[in-house]
């Protein structure tokens, strides 16, 4: 394989991953603007999803300018595909006498599903000399392993405060 073969794989695996990223975000946004608007009894959550959302168009801000430094853009279709995947998964879970529970599981995992996504941008990006690149996914990468870890910290007071307003007879699943 000559150089610029390899040079053309790593390129191509690097912003496939990059509109991979891009869709994941968008698949992130939907799946928490269904759970803000549905938790009610839960406003830990709702404050700590509000500000990741946040964090998460930050994200996609700044996977658009590393697409557009190699003159790229992302893909609608992923993009599209994605969110409604997201809003799907997050109505599938609606139905659930422990909705929120289900979230709570469903987030450590896509949390950490996002963290890995952004680990290995980042090996791509130093195999494939796009050292510019760096920075931003770190960031990224740091937001996504902070979110993780709030999320599986919360675990015992979201499990908690479900047990408790299920004892009183109040709605605990959402």
């Amino acid at each position: 394989m000559t150089d610029i073969q390899a040079d053309d794989i790593w390129r191509d695996m690097f912003v496939t991953g990059l509109k991979n990223a891009h869709a994941m975000e968008h698949e992130a946004l939907a799946l928490m603007d269904r759970q803000i608007e549905r938790a009610k009894n839960y406003q830990e959550i709702a404050a700590m999803l509000t500000q990741h959302r946040g964090e998460t168009e930050l994200q996609i801000q700044r996977l658009d300018s590393l697409l557009a430094s190699l003159d790229e853009k992302p893909s609608g279709l992923k993009d599209a595909a994605m969110s409604m995947g997201g809003t799907m998964a997050a109505l599938g879970h609606s139905v659930a006498g422990d909705e929120v529970l289900k979230n709570a599981f469903a987030n450590f995992a896509f949390e950490n599903f996002e963290s890995a996504a952004y680990q290995g941008l980042l090996i791509l990006a130093d195999r494939g000399g796009y050292s510019a690149a760096t920075d931003p996914l770190q960031e990224t990468l740091d937001e996504e392993v902070r979110m993780a870890r709030w999320v599986q910290n919360s675990l015992p007071m979201v499990i908690d405060k479900h047990l408790e307003l299920r004892r009183l007879g109040e709605d605990a699943s959402r």
